[in-house]
């Protein structure tokens, strides 16, 4: 879509991470809404070229959904850190900055998998980490170059950094999607976590660019919701013939090569910006399992082809 910059009151995004989950979302969202936007084709390791494709499209707003998670998870980045490096941190930089020289807004949508219950914050007291709190996990590769790029663009007064967690769309035969990966495992951990329902929240991000909001937000529902509590839903809404198994952290640890994180985020903030956001119990039944209750039959049928069982 042909995008011409003429002012904040027209709006013009210009959005990276074309090939990305969270970046084709965007351009879905923006399309709906008829918004004007381009995606960028500039590698952001590439200075050059990302200066090239600002001064062509003229945005009013960067929205930076490029990144490197893994495949098929980020155990992945465990073996391959100098990609995961050049990607998480010095490409995202790169695209700040020039932001910063063209006085630009970017939106940067990170992750909330940088933190861990610990004795201040646990499942017990529901104290969340805040957008002001120190990252405290870095067990896997991917969550130390995330919390390290967030640190250093707390100093960029024209960067907001979302902390996006476990990410959840009505899609349940989408592979990234939390809830088609944990309804094809054996076996879960039954933890309470914040988590992000993109249906609901997305179009708040876009809102977000352009009341030109910085610094950190918390961008996940209000709330925690556990791996049984998802499986439940899932065994009302969909399969009355699902069945599935806990184990523990230790035993999790056993078959996974990095440690994942689990928390509670504070969403103060978001709320406050969007009082209507729902909880995470009611915008997961809302946005995912209600949608899907409409075509059950066959949605179970392929759920079941894909699990193999």
């Amino acid at each position: 879509m042909a995008a011409q910059a003429n002012g904040d009151s027209h709006p013009v995004f210009l959005v990276f991470g074309k090939s990305g989950w969270i970046g084709g979302l965007l351009g879905e969202l923006l399309k709906k809404r008829g918004e004007h936007f381009e995606y960028a084709n500039a590698r952001l390791e590439d200075r050059a070229s990302i200066v090239s494709e600002i001064d062509r499209v003229k945005p009013t707003h960067v929205l930076n959904a490029a990144g490197l998670t893994g495949r098929p998870n980020v155990d992945w980045c465990e073996t391959h850190k100098v990609e995961t490096i050049r990607s998480n941190v010095i490409g995202c930089l790169n695209l700040a900055d020039i932001c910063l020289q063209r006085n630009l807004h970017m939106t940067y949508y990170g992750t909330g998998c940088i933190f861990h219950y610990d004795d201040t914050h646990t499942i017990e007291n529901r104290v969340g980490f805040k957008e002001s709190d120190t990252p405290n996990f870095t067990g896997s590769y991917y969550s130390y170059t995330k919390a390290m790029v967030e640190s250093l663009l707390k100093e960029f007064p024209n960067v907001l950094t979302l902390r996006v967690r476990m990410p959840i769309v009505e899609d349940l035969l989408y592979q990234r999607n939390f809830i088609t990966k944990i309804i094809k495992y054996d076996r879960v951990v039954n933890i309470p976590n914040s988590m992000t329902v993109l249906p609901e929240l997305l179009p708040y991000s876009i809102e977000m660019a352009k009341r030109k909001l910085t610094g950190i937000m918390n961008f996940t529902n209000p709330g925690t919701i556990s791996h049984n509590d998802i499986l439940q839903l899932y065994r009302d809404y969909i399969d009355p013939e699902f069945s599935w198994q806990n184990f523990s952290l230790e035993e999790q640890a056993k078959v996974i090569v990095a440690p994942r994180s689990n928390n509670l985020l504070d969403t103060s903030r978001i709320e406050a910006e969007f009082p209507e956001i729902l909880p995470i119990k009611e915008s997961v039944i809302k946005y995912v399992f209600e949608p899907n209750a409409k075509k059950k039959e066959e949605l179970r049928k392929a759920i079941r082809e894909m699990r193999g069982r």
